[in-house]
Protein backbone atom coordinates (compact mmCIF):
# COMPACT_ATOMS: atom_id res chain seq x y z
CA UNK A 1 0.00 0.00 0.00
CA UNK A 2 1.35 3.46 -0.79
CA UNK A 3 0.51 6.49 0.76
CA UNK A 4 -0.12 9.58 -0.93
CA UNK A 5 -0.02 13.33 0.93
CA UNK A 6 -0.54 13.00 4.58
CA UNK A 7 -0.04 16.47 5.04
CA UNK A 8 -1.01 19.23 3.75
CA UNK A 9 1.30 22.28 3.33
CA UNK A 10 1.05 26.20 2.65
CA UNK A 11 4.86 26.73 1.59
CA UNK A 12 5.86 28.17 -1.75
CA UNK A 13 8.05 25.53 -1.98
CA UNK A 14 5.07 23.52 -2.24
CA UNK A 15 4.58 25.42 -5.59
CA UNK A 16 7.15 24.25 -8.24
CA UNK A 17 5.92 24.74 -11.28
CA UNK A 18 4.15 27.93 -10.07
CA UNK A 19 7.66 29.55 -8.61
CA UNK A 20 9.30 29.17 -12.16
CA UNK A 21 6.29 30.24 -14.21
CA UNK A 22 6.67 33.27 -11.56
CA UNK A 23 10.67 33.69 -13.10
CA UNK A 24 9.46 33.30 -16.40
CA UNK A 25 7.18 36.28 -16.46
CA UNK A 26 9.47 38.93 -14.62
CA UNK A 27 11.89 37.87 -17.61
CA UNK A 28 10.28 37.56 -20.53
CA UNK A 29 8.28 40.99 -19.23
CA UNK A 30 11.39 42.44 -18.86
CA UNK A 31 13.16 41.42 -21.69
CA UNK A 32 10.26 42.76 -23.77
CA UNK A 33 11.11 46.17 -21.89
CA UNK A 34 7.29 46.14 -20.08
CA UNK A 35 6.40 47.65 -16.60
CA UNK A 36 4.16 45.64 -14.77
CA UNK A 37 1.62 48.25 -15.09
CA UNK A 38 2.32 47.88 -18.71
CA UNK A 39 1.86 44.33 -19.16
CA UNK A 40 -0.97 44.38 -16.67
CA UNK A 41 -2.53 46.97 -19.22
CA UNK A 42 -2.00 44.44 -22.11
CA UNK A 43 -3.57 41.69 -21.04
CA UNK A 44 -6.44 42.88 -19.17
CA UNK A 45 -5.24 42.84 -15.69
CA UNK A 46 -3.55 45.40 -13.18
CA UNK A 47 -0.12 46.00 -12.47
CA UNK A 48 -0.65 44.24 -8.91
CA UNK A 49 -1.77 41.59 -9.82
CA UNK A 50 1.37 41.41 -11.68
CA UNK A 51 3.50 42.28 -9.07
CA UNK A 52 1.42 39.39 -7.01
CA UNK A 53 2.36 36.80 -9.48
CA UNK A 54 5.98 37.66 -9.67
CA UNK A 55 6.32 37.57 -5.49
CA UNK A 56 4.43 34.35 -5.91
CA UNK A 57 2.33 36.33 -3.53
CA UNK A 58 -0.35 35.09 -5.69
CA UNK A 59 -0.45 31.77 -8.37
CA UNK A 60 -0.87 32.45 -11.68
CA UNK A 61 -4.18 31.92 -12.50
CA UNK A 62 -5.11 29.67 -15.64
CA UNK A 63 -7.20 33.01 -17.86
CA UNK A 64 -3.84 35.48 -16.90
CA UNK A 65 -1.62 32.21 -18.50
CA UNK A 66 -3.88 31.62 -21.35
CA UNK A 67 -3.38 35.87 -21.80
CA UNK A 68 0.49 35.79 -20.76
CA UNK A 69 1.44 33.37 -23.61
CA UNK A 70 -0.02 35.84 -26.87
CA UNK A 71 1.50 38.89 -24.98
CA UNK A 72 4.86 37.81 -24.00
CA UNK A 73 5.28 34.25 -24.76
CA UNK A 74 7.65 34.70 -27.71
CA UNK A 75 6.06 31.81 -29.85
CA UNK A 76 7.57 29.12 -27.26
CA UNK A 77 4.34 28.08 -25.98
CA UNK A 78 5.96 28.28 -22.32
CA UNK A 79 2.97 29.04 -20.93
CA UNK A 80 0.76 26.80 -22.32
CA UNK A 81 2.72 24.03 -20.96
CA UNK A 82 2.99 24.85 -17.94
CA UNK A 83 -0.91 25.38 -17.67
CA UNK A 84 -1.38 21.61 -16.61
CA UNK A 85 1.35 21.57 -13.76
CA UNK A 86 0.11 24.64 -12.95
CA UNK A 87 -3.40 23.59 -12.30
CA UNK A 88 -2.34 20.36 -10.52
CA UNK A 89 -1.10 22.44 -7.85
CA UNK A 90 -4.28 24.13 -7.00
CA UNK A 91 -5.38 20.83 -5.67
CA UNK A 92 -4.99 19.21 -1.89
CA UNK A 93 -1.49 17.51 -1.76
CA UNK A 94 -2.46 14.42 -0.99
CA UNK A 95 -5.16 14.00 -4.50
CA UNK A 96 -1.57 15.68 -6.38
CA UNK A 97 0.02 12.77 -7.54
CA UNK A 98 -3.08 10.40 -7.96
CA UNK A 99 -4.70 13.52 -10.97
CA UNK A 100 -1.88 12.22 -13.00
CA UNK A 101 -3.05 8.82 -13.14
CA UNK A 102 -6.72 10.21 -13.17
CA UNK A 103 -6.03 12.68 -16.30
CA UNK A 104 -4.64 9.62 -18.38
CA UNK A 105 -6.67 6.57 -16.69
CA UNK A 106 -8.27 4.05 -19.28
CA UNK A 107 -10.97 3.48 -17.01
CA UNK A 108 -12.04 4.45 -13.57
CA UNK A 109 -14.92 2.72 -11.43
CA UNK A 110 -16.08 4.67 -8.50
CA UNK A 111 -18.11 4.28 -5.46
CA UNK A 112 -19.52 7.38 -3.36
CA UNK A 113 -21.78 7.10 -0.15
CA UNK A 114 -21.66 10.62 0.93
CA UNK A 115 -20.93 13.11 -2.04
CA UNK A 116 -21.54 13.18 -6.06
CA UNK A 117 -17.97 12.42 -6.84
CA UNK A 118 -15.12 15.35 -8.15
CA UNK A 119 -15.38 14.12 -11.48
CA UNK A 120 -19.02 14.52 -12.13
CA UNK A 121 -19.64 17.92 -9.67
CA UNK A 122 -21.27 20.77 -11.32
CA UNK A 123 -19.58 24.48 -10.26
CA UNK A 124 -22.06 25.35 -7.49
CA UNK A 125 -22.06 22.25 -6.06
CA UNK A 126 -18.38 21.85 -5.63
CA UNK A 127 -18.56 25.71 -4.61
CA UNK A 128 -21.03 25.01 -1.85
CA UNK A 129 -19.36 21.88 -0.37
CA UNK A 130 -15.90 23.32 -0.49
CA UNK A 131 -17.13 26.72 1.52
CA UNK A 132 -18.97 24.62 3.67
CA UNK A 133 -16.09 22.33 4.81
CA UNK A 134 -14.49 22.46 7.91
CA UNK A 135 -11.65 23.75 8.79
CA UNK A 136 -12.85 26.69 6.36
CA UNK A 137 -10.54 27.97 3.75
CA UNK A 138 -10.28 31.49 2.36
CA UNK A 139 -12.44 32.74 -0.14
CA UNK A 140 -9.49 33.00 -2.81
CA UNK A 141 -8.15 29.27 -1.43
CA UNK A 142 -11.74 28.45 -2.37
CA UNK A 143 -12.53 29.67 -5.81
CA UNK A 144 -9.07 27.68 -6.32
CA UNK A 145 -10.20 24.52 -5.62
CA UNK A 146 -13.18 25.08 -7.20
CA UNK A 147 -11.21 25.52 -10.53
CA UNK A 148 -9.09 22.67 -9.83
CA UNK A 149 -12.20 20.05 -9.20
CA UNK A 150 -13.79 21.60 -12.49
CA UNK A 151 -10.53 21.34 -14.61
CA UNK A 152 -10.65 17.36 -13.73
CA UNK A 153 -13.74 17.61 -16.48
CA UNK A 154 -10.89 17.79 -19.25
CA UNK A 155 -11.03 13.80 -19.25
CA UNK A 156 -14.46 14.04 -20.60
CA UNK A 157 -13.30 15.84 -23.74
CA UNK A 158 -9.98 13.53 -24.24
CA UNK A 159 -9.70 12.38 -27.80
CA UNK A 160 -9.88 8.96 -26.37
CA UNK A 161 -11.71 9.30 -23.18
CA UNK A 162 -11.71 7.00 -20.38
CA UNK A 163 -14.85 4.76 -19.36
CA UNK A 164 -16.18 5.93 -16.29
CA UNK A 165 -18.36 4.13 -13.97
CA UNK A 166 -20.32 6.10 -10.79
CA UNK A 167 -22.20 3.90 -8.24
CA UNK A 168 -23.52 6.31 -6.07
CA UNK A 169 -25.82 5.75 -2.57
CA UNK A 170 -29.36 7.10 -3.30
CA UNK A 171 -28.53 9.46 -0.55
CA UNK A 172 -25.87 11.33 -2.17
CA UNK A 173 -29.06 12.29 -4.65
CA UNK A 174 -31.21 13.80 -1.70
CA UNK A 175 -28.19 15.31 0.32
CA UNK A 176 -28.07 19.22 -0.48
CA UNK A 177 -25.41 21.29 -0.32
CA UNK A 178 -26.13 24.64 -0.81
CA UNK A 179 -29.53 24.87 -1.41
CA UNK A 180 -31.95 22.41 -3.20
CA UNK A 181 -31.87 24.32 -6.24
CA UNK A 182 -28.09 23.71 -6.76
CA UNK A 183 -28.91 19.75 -6.16
CA UNK A 184 -32.14 19.12 -8.37
CA UNK A 185 -31.49 21.73 -11.41
CA UNK A 186 -28.26 21.89 -11.09
CA UNK A 187 -26.51 18.30 -9.85
CA UNK A 188 -29.33 15.66 -10.68
CA UNK A 189 -29.62 17.17 -14.27
CA UNK A 190 -25.91 17.08 -15.17
CA UNK A 191 -25.46 13.69 -13.72
CA UNK A 192 -28.39 12.53 -16.21
CA UNK A 193 -26.46 14.30 -19.35
CA UNK A 194 -23.08 12.53 -17.98
CA UNK A 195 -24.72 9.39 -17.74
CA UNK A 196 -26.03 9.85 -21.35
CA UNK A 197 -22.60 9.98 -22.60
CA UNK A 198 -21.12 6.66 -24.31
CA UNK A 199 -18.36 6.20 -22.30
CA UNK A 200 -20.52 6.79 -19.18
CA UNK A 201 -22.23 4.71 -16.75
CA UNK A 202 -24.09 5.74 -13.85
CA UNK A 203 -25.58 4.41 -10.95
CA UNK A 204 -27.55 4.56 -7.86
CA UNK A 205 -27.68 1.99 -4.73
CA UNK A 206 -31.40 2.23 -3.08
CA UNK A 207 -31.45 3.87 0.16
CA UNK A 208 -33.21 0.54 1.70
CA UNK A 209 -30.51 -1.78 0.09
CA UNK A 210 -29.47 -3.17 3.39
CA UNK A 211 -33.03 -3.83 4.24
CA UNK A 212 -31.97 -7.94 2.93
CA UNK A 213 -29.20 -8.34 5.19
CA UNK A 214 -26.43 -7.36 2.44
CA UNK A 215 -25.17 -4.26 1.82
CA UNK A 216 -21.69 -4.02 0.03
CA UNK A 217 -20.89 -0.49 0.64
CA UNK A 218 -20.62 -0.43 4.09
CA UNK A 219 -16.94 0.22 4.45
CA UNK A 220 -17.16 3.24 2.58
CA UNK A 221 -16.14 5.29 -0.89
CA UNK A 222 -13.13 3.73 -3.27
CA UNK A 223 -12.06 4.41 -6.78
CA UNK A 224 -10.52 1.77 -9.06
CA UNK A 225 -8.54 2.85 -11.92
CA UNK A 226 -7.13 1.19 -14.90
CA UNK A 227 -3.99 3.23 -15.75
CA UNK A 228 -2.58 4.04 -19.08
CA UNK A 229 0.08 1.25 -18.44
CA UNK A 230 -2.77 -1.31 -18.16
CA UNK A 231 -1.55 -2.00 -13.98
CA UNK A 232 -4.90 -1.71 -11.17
CA UNK A 233 -4.95 0.36 -8.41
CA UNK A 234 -7.44 1.51 -5.89
CA UNK A 235 -7.54 5.40 -4.35
CA UNK A 236 -9.44 6.39 -1.45
CA UNK A 237 -9.63 9.38 0.87
CA UNK A 238 -9.89 9.20 4.52
CA UNK A 239 -9.90 12.58 6.49
CA UNK A 240 -7.88 14.17 4.47
CA UNK A 241 -5.51 11.37 3.53
CA UNK A 242 -4.90 10.25 -0.05
CA UNK A 243 -4.37 6.19 0.12
CA UNK A 244 -3.66 4.14 -3.47
CA UNK A 245 -3.29 0.84 -3.13
CA UNK A 246 -1.41 -1.15 -5.42
CA UNK A 247 -0.83 -4.11 -4.16
CA UNK A 248 -2.52 -6.79 -6.27
CA UNK A 249 -3.93 -8.83 -3.15
CA UNK A 250 -5.62 -5.94 -1.76
CA UNK A 251 -6.85 -4.78 -5.61
CA UNK A 252 -8.28 -7.84 -6.32
CA UNK A 253 -9.95 -8.07 -3.30
CA UNK A 254 -11.46 -4.49 -3.19
CA UNK A 255 -12.36 -4.67 -7.19
CA UNK A 256 -14.74 -8.19 -5.83
CA UNK A 257 -16.06 -5.97 -3.56
CA UNK A 258 -16.74 -3.02 -6.37
CA UNK A 259 -18.75 -5.53 -8.42
CA UNK A 260 -20.45 -6.69 -5.83
CA UNK A 261 -21.83 -3.18 -5.18
CA UNK A 262 -22.58 -2.48 -8.43
CA UNK A 263 -24.43 -5.85 -8.93
CA UNK A 264 -26.79 -4.45 -6.16
CA UNK A 265 -27.18 -1.10 -7.61
CA UNK A 266 -30.09 -0.56 -10.14
CA UNK A 267 -29.40 -0.90 -13.72
CA UNK A 268 -27.81 2.14 -15.58
CA UNK A 269 -31.46 2.97 -17.20
CA UNK A 270 -33.57 2.33 -14.52
CA UNK A 271 -30.81 4.38 -12.57
CA UNK A 272 -31.44 7.77 -14.61
CA UNK A 273 -34.82 7.13 -14.49
CA UNK A 274 -34.61 7.59 -11.08
CA UNK A 275 -32.34 10.46 -11.06
CA UNK A 276 -35.08 12.35 -13.45
CA UNK A 277 -38.06 11.37 -11.14
CA UNK A 278 -36.39 12.48 -7.77
CA UNK A 279 -34.95 15.49 -9.56
CA UNK A 280 -38.84 16.38 -10.27
CA UNK A 281 -39.79 15.65 -6.87
CA UNK A 282 -37.74 18.58 -5.86
CA UNK A 283 -39.14 20.99 -7.81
Amino acid sequence: MTELGREESTKKDDRPASGLAAEIVRILRKRKGYTQDQLGDLIGWTGSAISAVETRAQPVSDDMLVALEPAIGEGLGVFTVARPYILRERFPKRFRDFSILEAEALSISTYENFVVDGLFQTEEYARALIGGSYPPAAESKREELVEARRSRRAIFDREDPPYLELVLEESVLRRPFGSYEILRRGQLLALVEDAERPNVSVQVLPLDRGLNGRHAGDRGSMKLVETKDHEHVVYMEIEDQGLLISQPAEVSQLTHRYAKIRAQALSPDDSVAFIKRLAGEME
